[in-house]
């Protein structure tokens, strides 16, 4: 893709889903105004709660200061609307008042009226670390869900079958053992990736006017996927250049055809095909019980979908007939959006039809997910699966965010606020093997992946591993003081073992704060109930500037070059590791059943408590 043809795309793509001031429009004019704002003046930062309002999707938080209120920006490039409180604003002046308003939204791209507004000023620096207490309770709290297994982002999968390099590392093995880390050490079960319908893998070609299938090159990949131990959830994507209605319509390094179909009979003969050769090829029942067909990626931008809407809903229409028609107990859903776009007007479309929708697919970046169940009740479809096929960060290629401490501790906010309504938050990518807009120029260069090219493990690496670690028995947390809930947050859970796991981090939604702000720093106190009298040993695992980030390890050695030498390779390798911040410790319960532990936690930072019982 040329320079200029980047900028279009990233113009296009980058700025998704933000409701304007008179954005009153939709399923959002019935929403009422939200109720009971408050607002509480925090050391560097004002936090923001309210009422909820029924129906609602999530809420846009509206800013002024002698101008119109504008909805607040934090940064992400994406849906700005959070789908609860509470909220921190850290991007204002300590003592400079500013004026806040909400509007309830029901989707990504539309906001009802707004609230009573409620003015307030965050709070100076008074020279000391304010305290947040986390207490943990001692009854459980019920299993802990792991919005973070079901999958993950690839690369588009051919690239398994690479041989070419990047930074002197061979890219198809590097993709394939990206995925092998994801599912061994993170307990991904499946993997969403672009284009398994591109020409590369010569699926549809057409010959003396008639249509020719081949699906050895998607068995070739796919085998690898299952040697793995993964499946793949299988976008359906892109359109063959002899089935395209305007080849001309790409996107991509690898000229990815967006058009929709110049013939629909023979796209859903190509659909049905792959669908019974894939259940014939894999079994039935493996098929059925743990793969996916999703129609097409983002048709809600114009560089992913060069049709109309009801194109696309055409296109939803018969590739979900033709899924279902191989067998009617196959998964199939959509409409895989960016920005959280196009949910109500899938949902318009599908109502009163036979159609079905077997999980509801959307994305989003720089934010913690909407709230999509009251959208799905609204249209007879209660508890249907929600699954954001994609969620990162940022969605601007090569933005540093990726490579940082803030984007462990953002996924963490993420993947906490996803429990007991998501089913599946993939995170947009296991590698940075990446080509979509070129491939990676130098190391460490603002990917999207967990882990580089040649494989470490970045900081949000261990963030999602940190999770993984965490028990299967929740446990109930409460915290309290300046910045609970809008920056510190925490997590806990039990092992069958009596071993405990506690997750806290301290991070906001404002990207301007990427490299941290010590006013924005905390002091810890955590408080455990466990039984009176109790031994454990306590090992505390960190994720900050000095701990657990290769990033920083690499900018300390790099000497101004692009990539590691053969021995800096070596050497990243022996420090990619998940370092403590202190040797372990061993405290024992009070007599009432309390254990303490106190820390400082800088914004960003992530700590891992875990606690083994002793007899």
């Amino acid at each position: 893709m040329t320079g200029d043809a980047r900028a279009d795309w990233e113009e296009r793509i980058g700025r998704r889903g933000v409701p304007g001031q008179d954005a009153h429009h939709g399923a959002a004019a019935s929403l009422a105004p939200p109720t009971g704002l408050r607002a509480t003046s925090g050391q560097g930062h004002v936090t923001l709660d309210w009422d909820p309002v029924p129906g609602a999707a999530g809420y846009l938080v509206y800013r002024a200061a002698g101008e119109p209120y504008q909805p607040l920006d934090h940064g992400g490039g994406d849906v700005l609307a959070v789908p609860a409180g509470p909220y921190a604003d850290t991007s204002g002046e300590p003592g400079k008042i500013r004026h806040y308003a909400l509007a309830a939204v029901a989707d990504g791209s539309s906001a009802g009226p707004l609230s009573e507004p409620v003015a307030m000023a965050p709070g100076a620096a008074n020279g000391g670390r304010p305290e947040v207490t986390i207490e943990i309770g001692g009854q459980a709290a019920g299993q802990l869900e792991r919005p973070w297994e079901p999958m993950i982002g690839s690369e588009h999968l051919s690239y398994m079958l690479s041989q070419e390099r990047t930074g002197g590392q061979v890219i198809g093995p590097e993709v394939r053992e990206a995925l092998r880390i994801a599912h061994d050490e993170l307990g991904v079960r499946a993997v969403r990736a672009h284009a398994i319908l591109c020409d590369d893998l010569g699926v549809y070609t057409e010959s003396g006017g008639r249509a020719v299938h081949d699906f050895s090159g998607v068995d070739r990949v796919y085998d690898q996927l299952m040697e793995i131990g993964l499946r793949p959830v299988v976008e359906l994507s892109f359109m063959p250049r002899d089935l395209a209605s305007d080849p001309g319509k790409t996107v991509f390094s690898y000229g990815a055809i967006v058009s929709p179909p110049r013939d629909w009979d023979r796209w859903a003969d190509l659909v049905r095909d792959l669908t019974a050769h894939l259940t014939e090829r894999y079994g039935r029942d493996e098929v059925v019980s743990r793969w996916a067909f999703e129609v097409w990626n983002e048709p809600n931008l114009e560089v992913f979908w060069s049709g109309t809407p009801q194109e696309y809903f055409r296109l939803y229409d018969v590739s979900a007939r033709a899924v279902k028609s191989v067998d009617p107990d196959l998964r199939v859903g959509g409409p895989s959006s960016a920005a959280a776009g196009w949910i109500g007007e899938l949902l318009g479309h599908l109502e009163g039809s036979d159609l079905p929708l077997d999980f509801l697919s959307t994305h989003v970046y720089g934010n913690v997910p909407l709230d999509l169940r009251p959208a799905l009740a609204s249209f007879g479809r209660p508890g249907a699966p929600i699954w954001w096929t994609e969620w990162g960060t940022t969605p601007t290629h090569f933005h540093h965010v990726g490579d940082t401490v803030f984007a462990a501790a953002f996924l963490l906010r993420g993947m906490t606020s996803a429990l007991g309504r998501i089913e599946a938050l993939s995170h947009w990518v296991a590698s940075d093997h990446f080509e979509e807009l070129g491939r990676p120029p130098e190391l460490f260069h603002g990917g999207f992946g967990l882990l580089s090219v040649g494989n470490l493990r970045k900081p949000r690496y261990w963030a999602m591993a940190l999770l993984g670690r965490l028990g299967r028995t929740r446990l109930p947390v409460s915290v309290s003081g300046d910045g609970a809930g809008g920056l510190v947050e925490a997590l806990a859970a039990r092992h069958d073992d009596g071993g405990i796991g506690i997750l806290a981090w301290n991070v906001t939604l404002d990207q301007s704060k990427i490299g941290g702000d010590p006013v924005l720093d905390r002091r810890i106190r955590v408080r455990v109930r466990v039984p009176p009298g109790t031994a454990y040993d306590i090992r505390h695992y960190r994720i900050d500037a000095g701990h657990s980030n290769i990033v920083t390890a690499w900018e300390h050695m790099r000497d101004g070059a692009p990539w590691p030498s053969r021995q800096q390779w070596a050497t990243l390798a022996e420090r990619n590791t998940l370092d403590q911040l202190r040797p372990a410790e061993r405290a024992t319960a009070s007599g009432d059943g309390t254990l303490e532990v106190g820390f400082d936690l800088p914004l960003p930072a992530v700590s891992y408590l875990e606690l083994a019982p002793q007899a």
